[in-house]
């Protein structure tokens, strides 16, 4: 539950019910981050 709401910043509409889901929840949202940081770096970098 931690990990799911660190994430949204808000209460989760639902929460996962297995340790499995909620493997797969945190890999998708820590993907996504990195994912937003490469995007940023590489703007930061094109604008330099």
């Amino acid at each position: 539950m931690a990990m799911t709401n660190m994430m949204a910043f808000s209460p989760t509409d639902t929460m996962p019910m297995t340790v499995r889901a909620k493997m797969i929840m945190a890999y998708q949202a820590l993907s996504g981050f990195i994912l937003l940081a490469l995007v940023i770096s590489r703007a930061v970098n094109i604008i330099s």
